[in-house]
């Protein structure tokens, strides 16, 4: 496996030669010497399209990026993170593997959707709260905000607390009675101090039916479960969804859509393994967000999903990327001397143009964006590719005042879906997944671990001992 740096690599040299003159580029001068460049700049994938012609390249960038990957050893890394070998030893995709599971995977699954047929159907339980933190709250809570309904018969009120904050037990529990309400309780360790200590208020409240998600099975038992569902020791809680960490989600949407969002997943698992890198969706979602990191100086990444039930996305998206790939020592424990993830943000596409999206066109530090079209109407999709040209194409009326002009070139994709059910979300994720996993090689670092996140935890502790 290849452990070098990548500023060792030839194709990295090329890029900083050829980034030179792309700086100086202008999209809509591109543009109007090639009209047919948003038919060439695409790629499709399993029930969505990439549009990347509003990104500041051209087919040798693209080259010049393949070369890159190639020399970095991807197919190497690609082939290693489906087998598990050298990567995460008992690897996400195989939770979304189908018939190709581990008899392990597909026996849990079998157990989480009986279970929750069993509760949906005997409706003893009007509210479910999950506790969890991080990506044991935030992957099940997306799903469950995307596809779930507490309107729909047999269907319970799910709702999710991630704060130790007592104020946001206190409102997942507002008005809940203590026998029809369940807690799933979602920790690897079974230790984690905010799902913990929420666990153990709900439980002083009277609140005593809890199903633990956990690989320490033993302290689950502890602390008094009813019914324990195993979660994956190897795999990270940001890649967990897939696994039981997801089942406050299953709850909410149903076992149907539930099995559909999984194989959106898995579709896009066979894309990524199979397609050749030029029109590999989410690897070249990672190699323009190498170029725009690397090469065009742009550290700000903005996620703009154009539909309501993707709201949660731009919270999930910011632990899987930034949680991943924000670090600073490369493989070899080296300091990597490049900037390697950039920081993302973002929100719902309409809401997000009154925010901040003024920053985003007429601020003078350079954002890139990401643009999700889900195809909900006419109007959301025609404010997505309207934000997106304004962006790249800006305004070129001399007659306006200075600060009414738009100076574009700000370079973003459109990733546009023919429909959105619960198998898009599963394609959606799995996409900025393999994106991840993509840039990781691309920055030799290793996207499986979070050791930044463990020094905070480590001082609170001290200093919550030094208080009692």
């Amino acid at each position: 496996m290849n452990t070098t740096s990548p500023l060792d690599c030839p194709a990295w040299q090329k890029l900083e030669a050829h980034a030179d003159t792309w700086r100086k580029a202008r999209l809509a001068e591109l543009l109007a010497r090639d009209p047919g460049r948003p038919r060439q700049l695409v790629a499709e994938a399993p029930g969505v399209q990439l549009d990347y012609s509003r990104q500041r390249v051209g087919a040798l960038t693209l080259r010049l990026l393949i070369q890159l990957a190639t020399e970095r050893g991807f197919d190497e890394w690609r082939a290693a993170l489906f087998s598990g070998k050298e990567i995460n030893t008992a690897t996400h995709t195989t939770l979304r593997a189908g018939d190709a599971a581990t008899k392990e995977v597909q026996d849990l699954l079998f157990r989480m959707q009986g279970l929750a047929s069993k509760i949906r159907s005997e409706n003893k339980f009007k509210r479910i709260v999950n506790l969890g933190t991080g990506g044991s709250d935030l992957g099940p809570r997306l799903l469950a905000d995307a596809f779930g309904s507490a309107e729909n018969a047999g269907t319970p009120d799910v709702r999710f607390v991630a704060n130790v904050d007592p104020v946001e037990l206190e409102r997942a529990l507002a008005g809940a009675e203590p026998d029809a309400t369940l807690l799933v309780a979602v920790s690897k360790t079974f230790s984690t101090l905010e799902t913990i200590s929420n666990a153990t208020a709900a439980r002083r409240l009277g609140y005593k039916n809890l199903i633990a998600v956990t690989a320490n099975a033993k302290a689950a038992e502890q602390f008094g479960a009813s019914e324990i569902l195993q979660m994956p020791d190897s795999v990270g809680g940001r890649y967990s969804v897939w696994s039981a960490a997801g089942f406050a989600g299953l709850l909410a949407v149903g076992e149907s859509a539930f099995s559909e969002f999984l194989a959106g997943a898995r579709e896009i698992d066979e894309h990524f393994l199979q397609e050749p890198l030029a029109s590999n969706v989410p690897a070249l979602m990672a190699l323009l967000g190498v170029w725009n990191v690397n090469f065009l100086g742009i550290h700000a990444h903005a996620v703009l999903p154009y539909a309501h039930r993707l709201r949660q996305l731009p919270a999930y998206l910011q632990q899987l990327e930034m949680e991943s790939n924000g670090k600073s020592i490369d493989r070899e424990g080296r300091t990597v001397g490049y900037a390697t993830t950039p920081v993302l943000f973002g929100a719902e596409g309409t809401p997000a143009q009154h925010a901040f999206m003024q920053l985003l066109h007429q601020g003078p530090q350079p954002v890139a964006a990401d643009f999700i079209d889900c195809s909900v109407n006419e109007v959301l999709s025609a404010n997505a590719r309207a934000q997106a040209d304004a962006l790249a194409y800006g305004t070129a009326d001399a007659g306006l005042p200075a600060h009414r002009r738009h100076e574009g070139n700000r370079p973003s994709s459109v990733l546009a879906f023919r429909s959105f059910v619960p198998r898009d979300l599963g394609r959606l994720i799995a996409l900025y997944e393999h994106k991840v996993f993509t840039q990781g090689v691309l920055w030799n670092i290793n996207s499986f671990d979070q050791w930044g996140v463990e020094l905070g935890k480590q001082l609170a502790n001290r200093i919550l001992k030094g208080v009692t």
